[in-house]
């Protein structure tokens, strides 16, 4: 499945073994995790195009100019996009720059940060709109992205503001989305700004730094694979404590960054290995993007990540209540008295 970029289903962009996202916790008051297990999930009736149905074309004359895009950024913080003409319709990602750049061009396997208006090409409706936000981030490198998004940012300035044109074969595919209101046949509308760029680190580089005698030890096998993360011979801590492994020279995480991370979560067994829930090594060592210091992931996260620095290696001991409380995380087979152990490497924040 392709990621929804849209802020309005945030919750199905994510990774979901650290959100605070769909069910209840008794203890905490707070969402405890989400219903699907993988970075690419997302919301019912969204997908990549289905292989027993060819994506939606049209002939080349309905095929719409961009001409029949119309923008009025009077308000900059509310940008109408209307169109002369609907259905809105395109075969392949059409861009139309409306003000070129002048940063750095925007190159592949970066991080991009946007804001952008977006209408359903059939409807004009609006979808979302993050100008009024803080800006989206868009990992360029990540295969669960829209390749239409993708192909409208890669090699473009920093500072360009464009109009985007993106075929169902290059957003959700031949299922559309129920829950937007995108059909199959519907082509999207992005009006768009590149606010900034930023290369994340293959791992955590910096200063390592001498384990912490009594916390868990932590084998690092790559960013392609889960770590290995052995607890002492002891029972688990009752508070949150977190260690760094590596200190980073990069930039200090902010309250409201998105915190892109590589990292293991694994359950406390006593004297033992524990039992891998949740590694980004699992999933092709693809960095994982979450709102961070938002109350969008585990509370022991934001508690510990948020005045870290591009580049740490944090090792975080979470009990129940800075977890999924009570609840505990049932898909995941997470009990509700489970302590939790994570290995993150914090590898950008923007």
């Amino acid at each position: 499945m392709r990621r929804i970029p849209f802020r309005l289903l945030a919750a199905g962009t994510l990774p979901v073994l650290v959100l605070a996202g769909c069910g209840s916790s008794s203890s905490t008051g707070k969402a405890a995790g989400s219903s699907a297990s993988t970075p690419a999930a997302s919301a019912s009736g969204s997908g990549a195009a289905s292989a027993s149905k060819a994506p939606a074309t049209v002939a080349d004359k309905d095929v719409t100019p961009m001409s029949a895009i119309k923008v009025d950024d009077k308000d900059p913080k509310k940008p109408a996009v209307s169109l002369s003409k609907k259905p809105f319709q395109v075969n392949k990602t059409t861009v139309e720059v409306l003000k070129d750049g002048t940063g750095a061009a925007v190159t592949d396997g970066q991080i991009a940060t946007v804001n952008y208006t977006v209408v359903d090409g059939k409807s004009g409706k609006t979808l979302a709109n993050t100008f009024s936000e803080q800006p989206v981030t868009l990992d360029l490198k990540d295969p669960a992205q829209f390749p239409g998004l993708v192909t409208a940012i890669k090699g473009k300035k920093v500072g360009t503001t464009e109009t985007v044109a993106i075929p169902p074969k290059d957003a959700f595919g031949t299922q559309g989305n129920a829950q937007l209101g995108v059909g199959a046949d519907d082509t999207l509308i992005f009006y768009m700004n590149i606010k900034s760029a930023v290369t994340p680190l293959k791992e955590a580089t910096g200063t390592a730094v001498a384990p912490k005698s009594g916390m868990p030890t932590v084998k690092w096998e790559g960013a392609s694979k889960p770590a290995t993360i052995t607890m002492p011979n002891a029972d688990a801590p009752k508070k949150l404590e977190s260690t760094n492994l590596i200190n980073g020279k990069g930039a200090e995480v902010k309250k409201g960054q998105t915190l892109y991370a590589l990292y293991t979560g694994v359950i406390w067994n006593k004297g033992k290995a524990g039992t891998v829930f949740d590694s980004t090594g699992s999933r092709g060592g693809q960095p994982a993007g979450f709102p961070i210091g938002t109350s969008k992931v585990i509370p022991g996260w934001d508690k510990t990540l948020v005045g870290k620095k591009v580049g740490d290696r944090v090792l975080i001991v979470v009990p129940p209540a800075d977890g999924y409380g009570s609840a505990g995380n049932p898909q995941a087979n997470i009990k509700g008295t489970d302590t939790l152990v994570f290995v993150v490497d914090i590898v950008a924040a923007v």
